[in-house]
């Protein structure tokens, strides 16, 4: 009985998106010389499109729930008290990969690295070149851009546009990212690596908590070392689709859903990251730390499986490949089965 009410619960949730008499503002602001595109929900900021110069690819920035708290890491764009200081590439949600025909667009160089020590051949970035559409409405917005990914002798590999789509209703903020790559006029090929790929930095109420000092290293042997860090009010949980709980269980499985809950500021908050069926290497791959990044990727099967299968996704000169994932806000608590509810509204609204 309980889980039928949960059911009930749930789709009644999920229906309020697409109830126009339910439904939010949403509306999308370009802002030209601040290199940016505001979201805001009955005039409220949910999240930005930011492309500014000294940024290596475009990101969303920060994410909010409807009650508008800050669901994403503040570092390294701002100072947040308690926050970890690792990993400067991860910078609140974004999309990239850590191997384009051995050429790094996840992580970034340090600031002083010189051309003259050749380590800046080893990475790239991703430009933003346009903004296509606009278009602003009840209960949702869509925003298209295209995108450049830029080896580091200057050609472009590769050609991202995407169509988002920001989604709104009472205790649920959505972000749909449609994206489209397009190889130019060499092959691209996506080497096997775990540095990927749809990903978000959570804030520090979201890691699960840690009672070691740690060492993280980068694919490039780069360690940074993170101090023990106060555990007060840490709980993050991941669940997968598959019933993985937790970081030891759900890290490098596959799976067509992961959620992360818990409390951000005295809310209940569930964050989740969909995949979806008609994407080439469905279901994804999950890079989900404990430490604060929750990443969905769809190429890194033989570090993921440890060497059991390799993948090397690749696109021939002018091929395209497109990848669909819904990145869900949600206030409050949710089970598994009220997921696979707002799962199936996932695949209802976005069919191609």
């Amino acid at each position: 009985m309980k889980t039928m009410l949960n059911l009930v619960f749930t789709l009644a949730l999920a229906l309020m998106i697409s109830v126009t008499s339910n439904a939010q503002s949403v509306k999308i602001v370009e802002a030209k010389e601040k290199k940016q595109l505001d979201v805001l929900v009955d005039g409220e900021l949910f999240t930005s499109y930011v492309y500014w110069d000294d940024q290596k690819k475009p990101v969303l920035y920060p994410l909010k729930t409807s009650k508008g708290t800050v669901v994403t890491r503040g570092y390294p764009l701002e100072k947040v008290a308690g926050e970890r200081t690792d990993h400067p590439h991860h910078i609140s949600s974004w999309f990239n990969y850590g191997n384009i025909n051995g050429v790094d667009f996840w992580n970034t160089p340090p600031d002083n690295v010189k051309r003259d020590q050749g380590a800046l051949d080893k990475f790239g970035v991703i430009k933003h070149r346009a903004v296509n559409t606009v278009k602003n409405g009840r209960g949702a917005a869509q925003l298209g851009v295209t995108m450049d990914w830029i080896m580091p002798d200057g050609s472009k590999i590769m050609q991202e546009d995407d169509q988002i789509f920001f989604r709104a209703a009472r205790d649920l903020r959505v972000i749909d990212r449609i994206i489209t790559l397009t190889a130019q006029d060499k092959e691209v090929v996506f080497r096997d690596s775990k540095e990927g790929a749809l990903a978000i930095r959570v804030t520090r109420s979201l890691e699960e908590p840690s009672k070691d000092p740690l060492v993280f290293t980068d694919d490039k042997g780069n360690p940074t070392g993170v101090p023990v860090l106060d555990n007060k009010g840490v709980a993050g949980v991941y669940l997968s689709s598959e019933g993985k709980v937790g970081e030891k269980e759900a890290w490098g499985k596959r799976a067509k859903w992961m959620t992360l809950s818990g409390n951000v500021r005295g809310e209940d908050v569930v964050i989740a990251i969909f995949d979806h069926p008609l994407n080439p290497t469905y279901p994804t791959y999950w890079h989900a730390r404990g430490y604060g990044l929750f990443a969905a990727n769809p190429f890194g099967a033989k570090e993921f499986t440890k060497g059991a299968s390799t993948l090397n996704y690749t696109l021939k000169p002018g091929e395209k490949a497109t990848f669909r994932f819904r990145i869900l806000i949600h206030s409050g608590k949710l089970t598994k089965d009220q997921t696979e509810i707002l799962y199936s509204r996932f695949l209802n609204e976005v069919k191609n």
